[in-house]
């Protein structure tokens, strides 16, 4: 039997590891004693070391923030870096967010690709490799996380506790690997004077807002105007209803990752679009469609911006209202090339005027790796190894991972830039094919960083 083959006959043997950490809804909670992250993201982090345990791996828990699993001896680490917690299932799901289901080479379900798929792909990995009797002289390490949506303070907390890794692979973005990462900045907006009664919307900041729900004042042909921009904006449900002297307004979006707006609609940013178009007054509004838009390009606030490497990009992931005051999460990815003072001095003025304003909650630095560095080679080597593919070459990417806050770590896999997994939306998932093709390139990822 061959490596394919064994993988291949472990197929049904992984798939029934990843849904005992599918069917657990890690989604960030409450901190708890002991539980930093909440009951469910430890719930998961205690059943992927059960999972690590049962392969024959030497498991630790550090304190609830993440956990790794480790095979072989000496002093230098090769590392894996994945993590167990998940975003909100949002709506439109068509199957079960926390089961999985199969249908064909399909496997749905929150987590599948991003990232319980590879945590499972990662230990198969390790399994095959230790099986096949190569020499481990280093030891190889599969960190579990349970911070990664909401700002990496696993990772943080792991290199304050644990030992720092030589080289390694976070399997949590693109194929054939990534070799830089944009800088992120995340602000908040706020309204200052609004007639808008309340609007609420999106599920996560790092996520397209898919749904909008809004309430205003009614006014006379205001229902017709909106329903006429509506009809005309191409969202894909929307809906006007008036009651009591006020207009209820719902606006179904398309989600998308906060890296990639322009693959989602951003259900907010065409409400306050319509609202203007049918000619409803407002300062909010104004100010919104003026500063953040549809764009999703950040010309509003002075950052249109695109260097070799990639372009920026806005997105606004939620909308809320707090006594009275409107409140947008805006998440933006920098160019590699554009370092955060850079960028603050691009906006700086241009955050607030007498509708609305903005303030910087984060600015964060960009990972870069060069194309030829010895990382890169050797990640990379390992995908045109297995696919014989030379074409797609190692690329920078708008999204963060774990690289950010781990020495000598770049991103890789387990997603084909030419297909959808649909990470942070509905009907996530992942193909066994791709499973089964992953957990052979992340083989022979780690022999080559063996061998730096």
């Amino acid at each position: 039997m061959n490596i394919k083959e064994e993988i291949h006959a472990l197929s049904d043997e992984m798939l029934e590891k990843l849904e005992r950490l599918v069917v657990i809804p890690s989604v960030e909670g409450e901190p708890l004693e002991g539980k930093p992250f909440g009951e469910a993201p430890a719930k998961a982090l205690e059943e992927g070391l059960r999972i690590a345990d049962e392969l024959g791996f030497k498991t630790v828990n550090l304190d609830n923030y993440c956990g790794y699993a480790e095979m072989g001896e000496g002093e230098e680490i090769i590392g894996i870096a994945a993590h167990l917690d998940v975003v909100p299932e949002g709506d439109g799901w068509t199957y079960e967010p926390f089961a999985l289901t199969r249908d064909g080479d399909y496997v749905y379900g929150r987590g599948t690709t991003d990232d319980k798929g590879p945590v499972v792909e990662g230990l198969y990995a390790m399994k095959l490799l230790r099986d096949s009797g190569v020499k481990l002289n280093k030891r190889v390490r599969l960190i579990m996380g349970c911070n990664e949506e909401n700002g990496s303070e696993c990772m943080k907390h792991y290199n304050k506790v644990a030992e720092e890794l030589s080289y390694g692979f976070t399997p949590d973005a693109d194929f054939p690997c990534i070799h830089g990462e944009m800088g992120q900045m995340a602000l908040n907006a706020y309204s200052k004077h609004t007639k808008i009664i309340s609007m609420n919307g999106g599920f996560v900041f790092n996520a397209v807002c898919d749904t909008c729900t809004t309430l205003v004042p009614a006014e006379e042909g205001l229902k017709e105007c909106l329903e006429k921009a509506f009809s005309e904006s191409g969202l894909p449900e929307y809906k006007v209803t008036e009651e009591n002297g006020e207009l209820h307004i719902y606006a179904k979006g398309v989600p998308a990752h906060a890296s990639m707006p322009t693959l989602g609609v951003n259900a907010a940013g065409v409400t306050c679009a319509c609202l203007a178009e049918a000619g409803f007054e407002d300062d909010f509004v104004t100010y919104y469609n003026s500063h953040i838009g549809t764009a999703c390009d950040g010309s509003g606030i002075g950052l249109k911006f695109e260097d070799e490497f990639g372009v920026l990009t806005l997105c606004n992931g939620t909308v809320r209202t707090e006594n009275g005051t409107i409140i947008c999460t805006i998440d933006v990815r920098v160019p590699v090339t554009l370092h955060p003072e850079d960028v603050r001095k691009m906006c700086e003025g241009k955050l607030e005027d007498e509708n609305g304003r903005m303030e910087i909650e984060k600015l964060g630095e960009p990972l870069f790796y060069p194309r030829k560095s010895p990382l890169v080679e050797a990640i990379y080597r390992s995908y045109v190894d297995v696919t014989g593919d030379t074409k797609n070459q190692p690329i920078v990417i708008g999204g963060g991972t774990y690289a950010k806050y781990l020495k000598n770590v770049i991103a890789f896999g387990p997603e084909k830039t030419e297909i959808d997994y649909r990470i942070h939306g509905a009907d996530e998932f992942i193909r066994i094919s791709d499973m089964e093709e992953a957990v052979l390139m992340y083989m022979e990822a780690l022999k080559n960083l063996l061998a730096i």
